[in-house]
């Protein structure tokens, strides 16, 4: 699990590194520079290709100095560099750097307030303006700096942060930033980079190892952490010689209505495929052709069963495509305490009933996306406060909260969010929460605990979609996902 600091972590990260290591600033400039260009070589491998690269005068447009000299060093040509001095401050690094880049055939011009800024031709832009200390919208010179490169519509790579970014905090809606095509970052992701509000401002990052102290970074306090691959590895069990379908639990999906039972056959493929021991359903009768045909491994459970089976179960999920079946929701809350996964109209049953969102069991897994999260808990102005608003309730309620999205959000009850990183664009379909529901389920009858089973069903759920478009799939169907997980499963024990 990778922590995910804040930019004065970082800064204290930096100066550390700089004082333990015995390593002067203008050195970690230098390694932070050449990995920046590694990664624009990689973007942009011919060198006739003409760069523009911004800078301001603190040290993130150091940075753009030294990564301007070693592009040209490794063959760039056609480099340029625009310096703007809208204030008087200046780094000692960057000053440093302005003067090893005279030494340069590369062409440096300095603009001051107010100076006319010429037509920006150059196929690619840098921007090495500001980086993440800023905490205030841009103004000024450095909103007509930052508009100027926008309309010139080019290719442009940021420099750690896109200018005017927050690293943390709320992004507020009208706070204009430099339209980054990619983002380079240094060491670590910057936390804004997972809401949904910096799509405004890039499109891609990747993260580069600058050198900075691992070992200081892990010991810093941080409430969010990246999951990252080896978490899954760690947490998955492999399945062993000598057991049964009895070993790997069983599963109860509460689903569907005469006219929604795709989303319960959804859930219940996810369960089977996710590996399950075994997977009932309680559905409509209407529906059981369907299951039937669709999956014949998984059993059946009417409503008028459900009380006395109810404890044959190791784990139940209950709401996709529900309906008006959710008015059997209070009733179930006292059949036992074991955890629930909670989705879609169950999700929708809960808003505004506080009390019988108090009743869930402890460590329940909800699961909603933004407009359920809203119903459930009130409207939220932007991402971050809904976050904040998410690990509340998840410490009050003790559950967890699955809070989906392009990254997901994993709100522990202890306060702490897991970001998983896996999943596309590709997956943008009806049902997928569905499946999502069917993972969880399985995973918690499999014997995992709450937290271990909402973090393996969202990297892996994640991760067979990735699998897809990797093959060259442009839409990922739902039907196809589930396909796609036992593969995907067996390659996280790897």
């Amino acid at each position: 699990m990778n922590s995910i600091l804040t930019s004065a972590q970082m800064r204290l990260a930096d100066q550390h590194t700089i004082e333990v290591i015995s390593i002067a600033s203008i050195d970690l400039m230098e390694q932070a520079s050449s990995a920046f260009v590694t990664a624009v070589m990689q973007l942009y491998p011919d060198k006739n290709t003409s760069i523009l690269v911004c800078c301001g005068t603190g040290n993130n447009g150091g940075d753009g100095l030294a990564i301007a000299r070693l592009l040209q060093v490794r063959g760039y040509d056609a480099i340029t560099v625009w310096i703007a001095r809208f204030n008087s401050y200046e780094s000692d690094d960057f000053a440093f750097n302005l003067s090893r880049l005279y030494h340069t055939p590369i062409a440096v011009t300095e603009f001051f307030p107010a100076d006319q800024l010429p037509d920006i031709h150059q196929h690619v832009v840098i921007d090495a303006l500001l980086g993440s200390g800023l905490n205030k919208p841009l103004e000024g010179d450095w909103l007509r700096m930052a508009r100027h490169i926008n309309q010139a519509n080019r290719q442009t790579v940021a420099v750690d942060i896109p200018s005017g970014l927050r690293a943390d905090g709320a992004i507020l809606e009208g706070e204009y930033t430099v339209r980054a095509h990619d983002v380079v970052t240094f060491q670590r992701p910057k936390l804004s980079f997972f809401f949904p509000e910096s799509a405004n401002s890039m499109d891609a990052f990747q993260v580069v190892d600058i050198g900075l102290d691992e070992d200081f970074i892990e010991s810093l306090p941080s409430d969010f952490g990246l999951v990252e691959a080896a978490d899954i590895q760690r947490i998955y069990r492999k399945r062993k010689p000598f057991s049964h379908k009895g070993t790997y639990g069983r599963a109860l999906i509460i689903a569907g209505s005469t006219d929604t039972m795709g989303a319960a056959l959804l859930s219940c493929g996810a369960s089977l495929y996710s590996g399950a021991g075994l997977t009932s359903a309680c559905i409509p009768k209407e529906g059981l052709v369907a299951l039937n045909a669709s999956h014949p491994e998984v059993m059946y459970c009417s409503w008028a069963d459900l009380p006395e089976a109810w404890g044959s179960f190791d784990a139940v999920g209950i709401g996709p495509g529900l309906g008006k079946a959710c008015d059997n929701l209070p009733t179930i809350l006292t059949y036992s305490s074991k955890p629930l996964v909670v989705d879609a109209d169950a999700l929708s049953f809960l808003g505004g009933k506080t009390a019988l969102l108090k009743q869930l069991p402890l460590h329940s897994i909800l699961t909603p996306h933004m407009k359920e999260y809203d119903r459930l808990f009130g409207t939220h102005g932007n991402w971050w406060d809904r976050v904040q608003s998410a690990r509340e309730q998840a410490v009050a309620l003790q559950v967890i909260i699955v809070l989906k999205n392009r990254y997901t959000f994993i709100l522990l009850p202890d306060g702490t969010v897991r970001i998983n990183p896996t999943g596309n664009p590709a997956m943008a379909s009806g049902g997928m929460g569905d499946v999502l529901t069917g993972m969880l389920v399985s995973f918690l009858a499999q014997g995992y605990d709450p937290q271990e089973a909402a973090v393996l069903a969202c990297y892996l759920h994640g991760a067979a979609g990735n699998q897809l478009v990797a093959e060259g799939m442009a839409v990922v169907p739902p039907s196809r996902l589930i396909a796609e997980l036992p593969r995907t499963i067996a390659s996280a024990g790897i």
